[in-house]
């Protein structure tokens, strides 16, 4: 049907003519109240965002030299945070000379791993990034 026909039957029914898909071959064209359409689609809009889930980034930072006690308050905050269903970053930052140690990074990164392994697996393996060694943990699926 041409679009001014369709425009034409619309204007009788005070109506509106709504582009569906406008880059169909031919256009895809709909007689219908506007306003109401509009007011559906942020409707549709809201219920989607609302089942959406937020995934939080949470950090946790050491040093190359952390010690024991240090890294199991460390483990236990960050068990908290995979609990409560949060990714974490956990980076070990390099000063100095430790960058030439970066094999004790790692050693650091993937015990401290296992300390929270009941709760949380490791999505992304510890990687260099710049003066810092950074490894992503993701809470365990129910």
């Amino acid at each position: 049907m041409s679009s001014r026909d369709a425009q034409k039957i619309a204007d009788e029914y005070q109506l509106d003519l709504v582009k569906i898909s406008p880059n169909a071959k031919p256009p895809v064209c709909k007689i219908m109240d506007y306003g109401k359409f509009k007011f559906e689609q942020g409707k549709k809009e809201k219920e989607i965002k609302k089942n959406q889930k937020v995934i939080n980034v949470k950090e946790i930072r050491m040093s190359a030299r952390v010690e024991e006690h240090d890294m199991n308050v460390k483990a236990k905050n960050c068990r908290k945070f995979l609990l409560n269903q949060d990714k974490v970053k956990v980076s070990v930052r390099f000063r100095g000379r430790e960058m030439s140690y970066t094999d004790i990074g790692k050693k650091i990164l993937l015990s401290f791993a296992d300390k929270v392994s009941d709760v949380g697996t490791i999505e992304k393996q510890p990687k260099l990034e710049g003066r810092n060694m950074v490894m992503y943990l993701i809470p365990i699926k129910e």
